[in-house]
Order: structure tokens, then C-alpha cells, then sequence
């Protein structure tokens, strides 16, 4: 039997205190988000009945309320013993605000309530969305309107304002009796709180040192005092200190001379006055065009301080290229969230996907009821879901991150009627979108990602064509025939499924409708029988799926064949069917020899598609990376097995310096388990680029660890290589925990003082956690 500590009963005056305290902290905090005296805060801040929607008999009246720091929502709960952490969530969570039947769960179950009622939460994990009901549109508008200033106003904060917002946060929560004063033990739950253990001698003597009253409580300027020397980087100062004058100024040119010299900023002279203007916080120092310590602390925390080169956030590299020489963001069985036998399908799935910069998606559809054609993984348990509304997903969210093109790559196991289905669904839901006829006449080569910009474009089997190698006018009299049906679901490693084919008496092949033949211009899936002979080449539209070992198989013995393969013609990858569990492989080897399409499972993360990501965050995540030179060149002799003398880049020797950490989330929620990071740095390349090393673990410090070491690496191919930075809360008994991680291409590096901002197991950015480094890049002899 669990037992409950009643707390003691408060007077109404002390009630009505605390109630105007929390009021004051909650338009504190409104102010800090730039929404002072926001209609829709303050309704947030009020809270309001919501109806929660789980199923078709699952509908509850639940209470919500935006918590008085401005960044999480306590949400009511009936269930017994539910812990009050579970009640809460944060804004930070939050992936999108959709107003009315935007879900799968308000599709089906919501249909009786007016959309201007309706509204869903979707969360950046793998949690489940929120749909929810609101009694009025004014209410739902409200809700809608104000998470959205909320969750935008958020990301707009600089580093400094999260910071300060985080740590107030954070010294209310350790506020335990809310007489907004800290006494020695609620300073020690504080620093517990935010991922540091001090012990009783550093804890009294900071508290003693800012106690200036000696009234035994932290208050007001003490409480300011104590934050200053929380967040005092004098790894920084170091920095302002060698080029600041004795005033504490940083003139221009100064700046200049930094920026020059250390981080290695080519424009430096033209960017010096615009970082003051920018970032400097002084007015005083501003107008005479200098900068203060706290100043260059917001620009190296900024994205001018970032580790990226900020301008390869948008897309820099030549779009007008043909296809074949880009790497294209893919994932493979799209459909699914979770594991390839018994896990949900689900359209969410294809929309998060697209938001994460693939271009190109999967579709396994079969025979449905009702002449609808479906989506599941054949063969297994998966949940089904209409190829309809994948289609209708895949217009409202192709385009909102990237505008370049979208492959959809069709596994069809369907009957020739409902072929016809698919075809019209198509037509008749993308409409303009889909790529019907080549662009301007192409019927040559790849036209490029600039040209296709916009457009749907889809990969599958086509009918045999004697007159137009696009397939847009010949043979127009044949209605359907017989093609090879390359079955990649009976490839699993599954008893269950093994038996299940064997039931269905699998066939070789597919009769293919003539309507859904005509949906495919440029992409027509073929088998693989060899690299092509130069006498009888073979159609540039013709592409080849390759499972992920006989692709590495080629990359192996065949590397250099490979590579002129993909120059003229695009490769898909997709993993190994023994990876039931959703596990992802390499895709480094693979993009080593120019393949393209290398598919990997999006809703696995870990270290594969954390790299994945890495990759793509380039070029203005546009789903596109133009291929190195080397790699499209027709003469090409690379050899990424066998590296020779060549025009493969300039080898380049990488020292790094990992010099500090700040705000490092905690791994396990419990108050008094404090994190001992230690970081890793990887080298993804070619074989001889490959290379790890690793810091000494600090113990009990996830807020500010310091480590001050300094790593070398020699960079053989740095146009294929990746860095990727790992932070793990290590542990002598079991495998360290994953705390965050950022991965990036060598190319994207930028030199000197550096903030990483290290991101989730799932890759997304943590509000305020960083690794603070110094990048040197030299030529190598």
C-alpha cells in the first residue's frame, strides 16, 4: 500500500498570495516570450475543458492549462497513482498544431464534430497524437493560435534568453515553500535540478559568498549574484579577454582580427559591424561599434557561432543537373512506425517523413475491400491503411519542406482493377503534381532536380514499348501484360511469413494495368542482370532496386563499375529482409559509390540515420546533395576500396578541441541521478578515413563539464566524409546512455571557436544543450 504525506493546510491569505506570485511569474515569463498581455497566453494560462479522442468509443472531458512558466501543459488525468510528471508536457515536444480532422485518429472518429472545433497536438517523439475537441471555435482558436506564438516565440529566443528562461524555471521548481528565497538545501535540489552535484563544503561556500544579507536565504540581487556565477563561462573570457581592451571592450577591429585569424571567416571585414549590430546587447557599445563579453557570448552561441556553416542552410549547390547525380534522402516502407511484422501503418508516418526532407517514399499496396486499394507490409500483421489517403498525405506535405521532387516508389501486388484505382487516385489527388510526360521533350537524359521542381514523379513497372524509350506514346493499344513481380516483402526472415507465402502460392509475375503503366515517365523499376554492356546500353529511365548486400557486394568487387552505373542511371537500397526489428544499415558505403536512392527505415533512430541525417542537413535540407565530381565524371577511376593518386580533393588533416559542455539533459528523470559525460567524435568516410576517440568521463556534471582535449584526425576523401560528435552518460556496469549527438559533412565544418547544439535520439535540437569546441583544418603535406 503506497502512503501519501499530507501536505498542511494553507490560509486563504497565504492561497491568494501564492496565486498572485504564480500570476507575476507567468507574465514574467510572457514577457520574456515577447507575448506581454496576449489575449490567447492569457487564455491558455486560465486553461480550459478539452475533449479528449482516443477512439470511436473514447471520448472524455479532460482539463488542460499552460503552467505558469509559459513552456509546459498540465493536462488532467483520471487514471489512479499517476505520477504528477506524467500529467505534464512539454512545448518543446511539440511538432505541430493542426486545426480540424488533420489526423488519422480525427478522420475516423471526430467526422460528427465541425472541424472549427477540432484541433490535434503532434509530438516529435514517437508518442501518439493529441486530438482534441474544444466546446467552442473561439476556445479551439485559442488553443491553436496561442500554442503556435507559443512554440514560435520559443524558437526565435536566443541562446541566453532560453537559458535565463530554463534556469528561473528551474529555481521555482526548487522553490519548494514559494517564498521566492532559496535557503542552502533548496540550492542544492536547484543544482541537482539542473545536472550538477556539488558537495556540502562548494555548495555552503557559494552560498555564503552570495548571502550578502547573512539572513540564511538567497533573495532577489543574491538570487542574481548566484545565477551569474552559474552561468560564468570562463572559457570565454579567456577568449574576449586575449583581444578586449582594459575597459571590457572588443573594438571592430579587433573583432575583425578574431574572426580573421581564428575563425578563419573569409569576409571578415564586411562581417565584423554587422555580428555588433546583431548581437550586442549594449547600447553604449553599440554605437561605437564594438562588443561587450556578453555580446560574443550571443554570437558564438549563434548561428554565425555554429559548427555548420550557416550557408549551407539553403540550398547553394547547382540544381540543374540530371537526377542521377544527387543523393536523394529515401526511406524505406514508409507506411510503417515501428517494426516490419506486427507494427502500425499509418499516413502520420509519410507526413513525418516528408518534414524530414525525403524525397522519395514507399508504397506496398495490395487489394483492399471495396475496390480500395491498400497499404501494409504483405504477408505480416502490419495494420492497413487506404492508398488514398497516403496519396492525399503525400500532396499536403510533399512540398513544405523542400520544393525539389518526389519520388514515390510503388511495390504493387494489386489486380488490374484496382491498378486502375491507384492510377485515378493519382491523377485525379495530385493532379498537376504528377509528372505525366517528360519535361520539355527530354527523352535523352535526367532532367534535373530545378526542372522537376514541385512535381511527383513515380517509380514502378511499365508496359513494353517499341517507339518512345518514355513510354508516352507507343503501344497505346495494349491494356495490360504480364511483368515480373519483384516481391521485396517475401524476402523477410520470418517463419510466419515464409508460411504465408507458401499458402498463397506466390507467382513470378504481375499483370500490369495500362493506366497505372503511364503513371511511370522516368523511374521503371527493371531487374538487375549486370552492369551494361557499352554496345548495348541500356535506357537512362531504367533503374534497379538492390537489397543492401548484394549492393554492398558490388560496392566491393565492383566499385569503380558501380560508380559509372550511377552516373547515368539511379539505384535504390533497401535493408536486408532479416531486419524485422526496423534496424537500419551503413548507407556511407553505399553513397561512397554514387547510389542514390539508399532507403533506410525513418522511425528507427540511432546511429545510421543520424549520419542519414547529417548528410542531408546539408544543401538547404532539400533532400538533394549533389554527388562529388568524382563520382559524375564519365572517366572517373575512383575506387573508394582501392584509394589511388587522383582528383579526389586535397587530404586534410582535423584537429579538434573539445573544450566544454553546457546544459546537458539529464538521462534519468530521478532528482539525484547527475549524468558523467564523455564525448566521441566519429569520422564516417571512406574505409581509410574511419576513426574514433574519445574524452575522459567527468563525473556528476551534465551542467558545465569541462574537458580540454584535443583529437587529430587525417581526412583521406573529404568530400564523402562525415563528423558526428556522441555525448553518453557513461556507466561502469552497464552500456553508456545516449544523451545527445550532432553529425554534420566535413565540408559543412566551420573553423575556430564552435557551438555545437546537440540534438535528440529522434533529431531534434534540444532547447539549450551544447558542446563548445575549437575546429583547425590544415592541408596535409
Amino acid at each position: 500500500m503506497q502512503c501519501f504525506r499530507r501536505q498542511p493546510k494553507r490560509s486563504v491569505s497565504q492561497e491568494n498570495i501564492l496565486r498572485e506570485q504564480s500570476r507575476r511569474v507567468a507574465a514574467l515569463n510572457g514577457i520574456r516570450l515577447g507575448l506581454k498581455d496576449d489575449k490567447d497566453l492569457k487564455f491558455l494560462l486560465k486553461g480550459s475543458q478539452l475533449l479528449k479522442v482516443k477512439s470511436g468509443s473514447w471520448r472524455k472531458e479532460r482539463f488542460y492549462k499552460l503552467q505558469e512558466d509559459c513552456k509546459t501543459i498540465w493536462q488532467e488525468s483520471k487514471k489512479v497513482l499517476r505520477s504528477p510528471e506524467s500529467q505534464i508536457f512539454s512545448i518543446e515536444d511539440i511538432r505541430d498544431v493542426r486545426s480540424g480532422h488533420k489526423t488519422e485518429g480525427m478522420e475516423k472518429y471526430a467526422k460528427d464534430v465541425p472541424e472549427y472545433r477540432c484541433f490535434s497536438i503532434i509530438f516529435k517523439d514517437q508518442r501518439k497524437n493529441l486530438d482534441l475537441i474544444a466546446s467552442s471555435e473561439d476556445d479551439a482558436n485559442h488553443w491553436i493560435s496561442g500554442l503556435g506564438k507559443i512554440i514560435a516565440h520559443s524558437n526565435s529566443m536566443n541562446q541566453k534568453q532560453k537559458l535565463q528562461h530554463w534556469i528561473h524555471t528551474c529555481l521555482r521548481k526548487a522553490d519548494k515553500n514559494k517564498d521566492n528565497k532559496m535557503s542552502l538545501k533548496e540550492l542544492k535540489n536547484f543544482l541537482k535540478e539542473v545536472n550538477i552535484e556539488v558537495d556540502d563544503y562548494h555548495a555552503k561556500k557559494i552560498f555564503q559568498h552570495c548571502d550578502k544579507s547573512k539572513t540564511e536565504a538567497l533573495e532577489d540581487d543574491e538570487i542574481e549574484e548566484f545565477y551569474k556565477i552559474l552561468t560564468e563561462r570562463k572559457e570565454i573570457d579567456k577568449i574576449f579577454q586575449k583581444y578586449s581592451d582594459a575597459e571590457g571592450f572588443m573594438s571592430c577591429q579587433n573583432l575583425v582580427r578574431f574572426l580573421y585569424e581564428t575563425q578563419q571567416e573569409e569576409d571578415a571585414v564586411v562581417a565584423a559591424p554587422a555580428l555588433i549590430q546583431r548581437y550586442e546587447p549594449n547600447e553604449r557599445a553599440k554605437r561605437g561599434n564594438a562588443m561587450t563579453k556578453d555580446g560574443f557570448l550571443m554570437y558564438l552561441l549563434s548561428d554565425d557561432g555554429n559548427i555548420f556553416n550557416s550557408s549551407h542552410r539553403k540550398v547553394y549547390q547547382d540544381m540543374t543537373q540530371p537526377l542521377s547525380h544527387y543523393l536523394v534522402s529515401s526511406s524505406h516502407n514508409t507506411y510503417l512506425m515501428e517494426d516490419q511484422l506486427t507494427g502500425p501503418s499509418s499516413t502520420e508516418a509519410y507526413i513525418r517523413a516528408l518534414t524530414k526532407g525525403c524525397r522519395c517514399v514507399e508504397l506496398d499496396c495490395w487489394d483492399g475491400p471495396n475496390s480500395e486499394p491498400i497499404i501494409y507490409h504483405g504477408y505480416t500483421l502490419t495494420s492497413k491503411i487506404l492508398f488514398s489517403d497516403v496519396i492525399k498525405a503525400i500532396k499536403n506535405y510533399a512540398f513544405k519542406t523542400s520544393p525539389y521532387p518526389v519520388i514515390i516508389s510503388l511495390e504493387n501486388h494489386c489486380s488490374v482493377d484496382q491498378q486502375k484505382v491507384m492510377a485515378q487516385h493519382m491523377t485525379t489527388i495530385l493532379q498537376d503534381m504528377l509528372l505525366v510526360a517528360p519535361v520539355d521533350g527530354n527523352k535523352s537524359q535526367f532532367p534535373s532536380p530545378e526542372q522537376l521542381k514541385g512535381k511527383i514523379l513515380v517509380k514502378g513497372k511499365k508496359l513494353s514499348r517499341r517507339e518512345d524509350p518514355t513510354g508516352t506514346n507507343g503501344n497505346n493499344n495494349l491494356e495490360a501484360e504480364d511483368v515480373s513481380d519483384e516481391d521485396e516483402a517475401a524476402e523477410i526472415e520470418d517463419e510466419s511469413v515464409k508460411t504465408e507465402i507458401q499458402q498463397k502460392g506466390k507467382s513470378d509475375t504481375l499483370k500490369l494495368a495500362k493506366e497505372l503503366s503511364d503513371t511511370v515517365v522516368y523511374c521503371k523499376s527493371v531487374h538487375f542482370n549486370g552492369f551494361e554492356d557499352p554496345s548495348h546500353p541500356r535506357a537512362f529511365y531504367e533503374m534497379s532496386s538492390f537489397t543492401e548486400s548484394k549492393a554492398l557486394k558490388l560496392a566491393q568487387e565492383s566499385g569503380t563499375s558501380f560508380i559509372h552505373h550511377n552516373i547515368r542511371h539511379l539505384s535504390r537500397i533497401y535493408p536486408a529482409g532479416w531486419r524485422t526489428d526496423s534496424s537500419n544499415y551503413n548507407p556511407i558505403d553505399l553513397w561512397n559509390v554514387g547510389c542514390q536512392i539508399v532507403a533506410l527505415n525513418f522511425q528507427t533512430a540511432g546511429t545510421e540515420m543520424d549520419v542519414y541525417q547529417g548528410r542531408f542537413q546539408d544543401n538547404g535540407f532539400s533532400g538533394y546533395v549533389l554527388k562529388p565530381e568524382f563520382l559524375r565524371d564519365e572517366q572517373t577511376k575512383f575506387n573508394p576500396k582501392s584509394i589511388t593518386e587522383g582528383t579526389w580533393g586535397t587530404k586534410k588533416k582535423l584537429l579538434l578541441k573539445i573544450i566544454s559542455g553546457q546544459q546537458l539533459p539529464k538521462v534519468n528523470k530521478s532528482k539525484n541521478s547527475i549524468v558523467d559525460p564523455k564525448v566521441t567524435v566519429e569520422i564516417h568516410g571512406v574505409q581509410q578515413d574511419n576513426n574514433k576517440k574519445q574524452t575522459k568521463v567527468i563525473e556528476n556534471n551534465g551542467f558545465n563539464p569541462k574537458w580540454d582535449e584535443e583529437f587529430t584526425f587525417d581526412i583521406e576523401i573529404p568530400a564523402l566524409a562525415l563528423v558526428r560528435f556522441v555525448v553518453e552518460d557513461f556507466d561502469m556496469s552497464t552500456k553508456n546512455d545516449f544523451i545527445g549527438q550532432y553529425t554534420l559533412p566535413f565540408t559543412s565544418l566551420k573553423q575556430g571557436y564552435r557551438h555545437i547544439h546537440l540534438l535528440t535520439k529522434n533529431g531534434d535540437p534540444y532547447s539549450s544543450s551544447t558542446l563548445f569546441v575549437y575546429v583547425n583544418i590544415q592541408d596535409c603535406d
